[in-house]
């Protein structure tokens, strides 16, 4: 499977492109941003882009691949809405329908967040923004596309959110993390099963298109007691 991955410098992408380059079902990866993501791997190509609405100029690299994984996205806090739909809903829409264009036998995988308002209607205006993502994902003409809504991520692995809120947080929940992953399992993931719930998506499909964290970590679950890694 040959993969095309969003993101991969945040806390989302680095724990999907590890486990990428670690599943032997991936054969190749093109990870695509503005900025460098530090590693190099045999399966594993990058090409840096500054212009997430023009795609132009890539096309030919972007074409002949099986997988969209799409994790590119900011916190709203301190945002206007009309940069917050800027980076969430026009940059992907742009990616995505030139992708669907491109490769029409694609899976698509989008990571949005629990609490997405799929009506566009409610109060939050980042759940209506997300929304509205999801369901023009939903309509594009891919084989399949996926909306993640994974709640509380714990990064594995030594990888570390880019936010600093969000480090301080990760930081002093730590001792507290075995005895909520007790109580609230079902909005508790982490960046490993995230990651093998999106292959596992890609090369099975699943039973319905929104994913909460429950399913994620059924699906995470499922490729790493079918398919263990080194």
């Amino acid at each position: 499977m040959k993969v095309i991955l969003f993101g991969g410098t945040g806390m989302v992408g680095q724990g999907v492109l590890r486990e990428c380059l670690r599943d032997p079902r991936v054969e190749h990866v093109l990870s695509i941003g503005r900025n460098p993501i530090g590693q190099h791997h045999a399966k594993l190509r990058e090409i840096r882009h500054g212009d997430f609405l023009d795609w132009s100029l890539l096309e030919k690299a972007l074409t002949g691949f099986d997988a969209c994984f799409f994790c590119l996205g900011v916190s709203s806090v301190g945002m206007s809405e009309e940069d917050y739909r800027r980076v969430t809903y026009d940059y992907t829409l742009s990616a995505a329908k030139t992708l669907a264009r491109l490769n029409p036998g694609m899976t698509f995988i989008y990571v949005s967040g629990m609490g997405t308002d799929s009506s566009e209607k409610g109060h939050s205006m980042w759940a209506r923004i997300k929304g509205r993502t999801e369901n023009a994902l939903l309509e594009l003409p891919f084989k399949a596309a996926y909306m993640f809504r994974p709640a509380w991520i714990q990064p594995m692995n030594g990888i570390k959110s880019r936010t600093k809120l969000y480090r301080l947080f990760y930081s002093a929940s730590g001792p507290f993390l075995p005895l909520l992953k007790k109580l609230l399992p079902s909005t508790m993931t982490t960046t490993e099963w995230l990651g093998r719930a999106m292959i596992q998506a890609a090369v099975s499909g699943y039973s319905k298109p929104v994913l909460e964290t429950r399913d994620i970590n059924e699906l995470g679950s499922i490729t790493q007691d079918s398919h263990p890694v080194p």
